[in-house]
């Protein structure tokens, strides 16, 4: 049995209450559901509704950096003018600033290890493709680009931030989930062209990846194969099913009077039908009510779907909980954390993140056992 180590174990999560799963494939029952809206508070407006202001500290270490990045830009798109910056992490660093009338954002990479500049550079041809190619949802307009020095210039889009945190710590509006759910379906819907976009996960890979470091069990082995072999004989291709946009988060997400606006796309690909899905269920943990609709819309194709959905499910968390973990063991050791981390929660907030990713991994591991019962 996969349990947490000992120094991320920590006590149950205070005063918030986990109603049982009703099934097993994560449905949990109407009557525990809560009522939409109910206790959930509005936040204030994301970042993409601020207005530009401010000055760029160009002073000292973390000035140089910016004057670099700022370089960078300058020679893609020379009239280029800074204001301020929206995010910055140890991986990139995001720039708003004004190319003639329009308001643009800069996205310069840090990081230049091979990973991530190959993972900076399918943001770059997706972007590309979408100027030919346009996705059925509203997302960012290409300005300018260079994959060389992973420098990437696009609109800045009208709206608010559905999530200001990857894992949010309030559950969500429900109109918020409802709208990323229509963007998700749309986004999963749409056929690009064949050789646009490739399959950035290898799903055999990945599962012996993670058997081999300990995060899955023998039978977790056994079972995901079997799931993946079913798949196969029902008809897809092994990695390539269904278009996603691979990083389907609400802080992804941006909400405005015009519809959800996508952005982010450097995880887009074809996988196994459920994958966008899986990640939006896999942060959502105070929102039974919008899991329960996630995993509606997840079985809604049949029980090829719902395998596929338990599978990209069990990946997605077990990388999150790794994820964090690793992020866990940097803090302490006072290290940078992994940038796919994001903002990483603190003390008592980690262990109770960590907690609830345990629980949930151990609810889809029986989901995925009875679904290989089925069989």
């Amino acid at each position: 049995m996969y349990t947490a180590s000992s120094s991320v174990s920590a006590p149950p999560r205070p005063l918030r209450s986990r109603p049982a799963s009703g099934g097993p494939y994560l449905d949990p029952s109407r009557s525990s559901a809560p009522v939409a809206g109910a206790g959930r508070v509005r936040r204030p407006a994301g970042p993409g509704t601020q207005p530009l202001s401010g000055r760029l500290d160009l002073s000292g270490p973390q000035g140089a950096q910016l004057r670099t990045a700022v370089g960078a830009v300058h020679r893609i798109c020379p009239d280029f003018q800074p204001v301020q910056v929206l995010r910055r992490s140890g991986r990139s660093v995001l720039l708003v600033g004004t190319t003639g009338r329009s308001t643009v954002v800069a996205k310069c990479l840090l990081d230049h290890s091979p990973a991530w500049v190959e993972r900076f550079r399918h943001e770059i041809a997706a972007y590309r493709a979408f100027v030919r190619h346009r996705p059925p949802v509203r997302a960012p307009r290409l300005v300018a680009a260079d994959p060389e020095n992973c420098t990437l210039v696009i609109e800045r889009m009208p709206g608010r931030v559905a999530a200001l945190q990857r894992h949010p710590v309030e559950a969500p509006q429900r109109a918020d989930v409802r709208a990323a759910l229509g963007a998700i379906r749309r986004v999963n819907e749409w056929r690009p062209p064949a050789g646009l976009f490739d399959a950035p996960l290898d799903y055999g890979s990945r599962i012996s990846r993670f058997h081999e470091l300990g995060l899955l069990t023998d039978r977790d082995l056994g079972d995901l194969q079997k799931l993946l072999h079913g798949i196969a004989q029902a008809g897809g291709r092994q990695g390539v099913g269904q278009f996603c946009h691979g990083d389907a988060l609400l802080s992804n997400l941006l909400l405005s009077p015009a519809g959800p606006v996508l952005v982010d796309w450097e995880h887009a690909g074809w996988y196994l039908p459920g994958y966008d899905l899986a990640v939006l269920w896999s942060v959502l943990g105070d929102a039974p009510a919008d899991r329960w609709l996630i995993s509606q819309q997840a079985q809604a194709g049949g029980t090829a779907a719902r395998d596929a959905f338990l599978v990209n499910l069990m990946l997605v968390l077990t990388r999150e909980i790794r994820t964090y973990e690793t992020a866990v063991q940097r803090t302490m050791q006072g290290a940078p954390v992994p940038a796919r981390a994001g903002v990483v929660p603190s003390g008592e907030e980690q262990r109770l993140l960590l907690r609830r990713l345990h629980d949930d991994c151990a609810m889809a591991r029986r989901a995925v056992r009875a679904a290989v019962g089925t069989r």
